[in-house]
């Protein structure tokens, strides 16, 4: 169980924590036992009890009879997520998808859509009716009496943590945009944004493979590339919310020019659209043709193999100077990154071993993600129920005044 700290001393703060300890563990894990949350928490069995009562009354957890798995006496009752009483909508925005979602407490994706697939989404009023009116539509299929509290962004850009302003996203063209503002204006909803590697990290450490790891570092990206970290289970923002722009390390002095105004980025010679070109394929001409090419690899056609082989080395080059500088459990390849990493394992393993220093290289696993391509819609849906996580009582009340 993850310790927070009480703010405030009163007994309404203690109360608010309890709370929020107790649907945080339940949200996380799907169930705790009521027996289990009594040793955890150090309380009493009666305080557990009028704890998840009141939880219960509010429509957001359910109590059912646990087994008891061998074990005499009576079994403890189960404390399990209301499966369509509260949800958010999260929101994967790309260079060329969008994707929104209406996620439950306790993760499930309830429902989702996936918004003309391939499209450009770099007009921004354009972008922001479609996910607005794609949003309208989910809360209309809710079922009756659920309630929505919040929606969650994730953004191939550089957002400042403070305000959620959308400082730099140069595969949009989009500077200075208070995106998450707008969308929640129109919605009537709190919106949270964050760059979509950071919160693929938080979905992997909750909810994917770097569960249980504290140092973690996930590279994503479809035509940029973006990092998330994970320093002692913490994100790693910076002083701004700008840090883990590793698709702007320079990695090739004699690379193609970036749209960040640099030479020889990292997110030059991996990705989509360099996989592509190294196999003499349209840059831009989407997932499918990028698939197509790594199948082709795949099958053993010499053309597609090299150029699989020659994108895979970038990649490995770009792990190794992650590992040499955040010393992590696990390194994680997401999205196009992830298809890449895992037809070309060997060869990505290999360069990453060259470009790193034996310590750290020693300490590191390299996998793909387990969430493949909703790793950002279970970021963002975590990042939109974190209020609600905080202060559950609180947080309903607000949404129903």
């Amino acid at each position: 169980m993850t310790r927070r700290r009480i703010r405030g001393s009163t007994q309404d703060d203690v109360r608010r924590h309890n709370l929020g300890t107790i649907l945080t563990e339940v949200h996380r894990h799907g169930h705790r036992s009521r027996a289990l949350l009594t040793a955890e928490m150090g309380l009493n069995r009666s305080t557990i009890g009028d704890l998840v009562a009141e939880l219960t009354e509010a429509g957001l957890v359910l109590q059912r009879s646990a087994s008891a798995q061998g074990r005499a006496g009576r079994p403890s009752l189960e404390v399990v997520p209301s499966p369509e009483g509260v949800y958010v909508l999260a929101v994967d925005l790309g260079v060329r998808h969008l994707v929104v979602a209406r996620v439950g407490l306790g993760g499930d994706v309830l429902d989702r859509v996936d918004v003309e697939p391939e499209r450009d989404w770099s007009d921004l009023d354009v972008t922001v009716d479609a996910i607005a009116g794609t949003c309208d539509r989910l809360r209309r299929a809710a079922p009756p009496g659920a309630r929505c509290v919040g929606v969650g962004l994730s953004v191939p850009g550089v957002v400042r943590h403070e305000d959620g302003l959308l400082r730099f996203a140069p595969n949009l063209g989009w500077t200075d945009v208070p995106f998450g503002a707008r969308l929640g204006e129109r919605l009537d909803l709190p919106a949270v944004i964050a760059n979509d590697a950071d919160l693929g990290a938080l979905a992997e450490h909750w909810r994917g493979v770097a569960a249980g790891y504290e140092h973690v570092v996930v590279m994503s990206g479809e035509i940029g590339i973006g990092g998330g970290i994970l320093v002692g289970g913490r994100p790693l923002r910076g002083r701004g919310g700008y840090a883990g722009e590793i698709g702007h390390l320079r990695v090739n002095p004699d690379g193609r020019p970036c749209r960040c105004g640099a030479t020889g980025c990292l997110e030059t010679e991996v990705g989509a659209d360099a996989l592509l070109r190294e196999a003499g394929r349209e840059p831009g001409s989407g997932m499918d043709a990028y698939r197509d090419v790594l199948a082709r690899a795949a099958a053993g056609e010499r053309e597609y193999m090299d150029a699989a082989a020659r994108v895979a080395r970038w990649l490995g080059v770009g792990v190794g100077m992650l590992v040499n500088t955040f010393n992590p459990d696990i390194v994680i390849l997401g999205g196009p990154l992830g298809e890449l990493y895992e037809a070309t394992a060997e060869i990505v393993a290999d360069a990453a071993s060259r470009s790193s220093l034996v310590a750290p290289r020693e300490q590191v696993r390299l996998a793909a993600s387990a969430l493949g391509p909703d790793a950002q819609i279970v970021g963002a849906a975590e990042l939109a129920f974190e209020p609600l996580l905080e202060d559950p009582i609180g947080t309903l009340s607000r949404h129903a005044a």
